[in-house]
Order: C-alpha cells, then sequence, then structure tokens
C-alpha cells in the first residue's frame, strides 16, 4: 500500500489534516455515488483515483462544538444538499498531525509527526481529546505500519505504547 492522500478536517475553526479515514456511510441518503461520466465532467483530479487513494474520494470533516460532521466528498461520492451531516454513524480516533515528520512511513497513514491529536468519537460526538508527543521516542517502523492500516481505529494507544 502507498502513502494515502489525507482526509481534510476543520478542527474547531482551524483546517488540517487527519492521518486517518473515517468510516463513510456510502448508504446514507445524502451520500450518492457518481457514474464515470459524472466524475469526467466534474473534472476530479486523478490523483484521487490513484494508488495514493485508495478509497477513491476525499472528505472534508468538521469537529464543531463536540460534534463531527461529513462537510464535502471528492472523488467518486458527493454529498446532496449543502449541510454537513452529523457523522452519527462514526465511532474511532481521528488522528491529527502536528509539527514536522519524524519518521516516513510509505504506507497508509503511518508517517509519524512531532505531535497528534487524537480525538476520540461516539457516535459523532467528541468524548475525549489528548495530545500524544512523539519527541523523543523510538518509533518501531513495523508498528506505525500495522497502525496504518485500515481497522486500526480500533486500537487504542495503549495497545500501541505496549507493544514498544
Amino acid at each position: 500500500m502507498t502513502a494515502q492522500i489525507p482526509e481534510n478536517l476543520i478542527y474547531e475553526g482551524y483546517r488540517t489534516t487527519m492521518n486517518f479515514c473515517p468510516f463513510l456511510l456510502e448508504d446514507h441518503p445524502r451520500i450518492v455515488e457518481l457514474s464515470r461520466e459524472e466524475i469526467q465532467r466534474e473534472n476530479i483530479h486523478p490523483m484521487i483515483f490513484s494508488t495514493a487513494c485508495w478509497r477513491q474520494y476525499v472528505g472534508t470533516w468538521e469537529v464543531k462544538n463536540g460534534q463531527f460532521y461529513l462537510v464535502r466528498l471528492t472523488g467518486k461520492y458527493k454529498i446532496l444538499g449543502g449541510d454537513p451531516i452529523p457523522a452519527d454513524w462514526f465511532s474511532g480516533v481521528l488522528k491529527i498531525p502536528v509539527g514536522k515528520i519524524l519518521h516516513y512511513v510509505h504506507m497508509g497513514f503511518g508517517t509519524v509527526y512531532e505531535r497528534e491529536i487524537l480525538v476520540t468519537i461516539d457516535k459523532g460526538k467528541v468524548v475525549n481529546v489528548q495530545i500524544k508527543d512523539n519527541r523523543g521516542k523510538e518509533i518501531d517502523h513495523w508498528n506505525q505500519v500495522e497502525r496504518s492500516m485500515p481497522g486500526s481505529e480500533f486500537r487504542s494507544e495503549d495497545e500501541d505504547d505496549s507493544e514498544r
């Protein structure tokens, strides 16, 4: 797997990215899959359909007032209507990179940054926020590869740290 194009995030008004891809509820009534013709008409950047974006879309998400929203989709899906969708189907941990790259991993979202803001979401509601400082820590390359794989959002940070 190639390093992936990150999802966009608006975190309490600040535009950033996530080293994580929240599960997309594809059968939501306001989320529709585009046809090949619609994709060509939309003139979507070809990088979204490359190995750097295995999901074939890029979402823009927002954390605002303790709620997690899906704001926009680009690629093989789009959102109907103009209002953000409360992402009440999602539970997991958002990983927001902060600072310089300490260790690049050419797979998934495994690159390690100086710090990560970890936002725990339960059914679309923010239930915890913590900052993880990676500076001065030994970095296990294979652990980072494993953390970058789909499904890793369900592993706790304690599990990751205990394996080092």
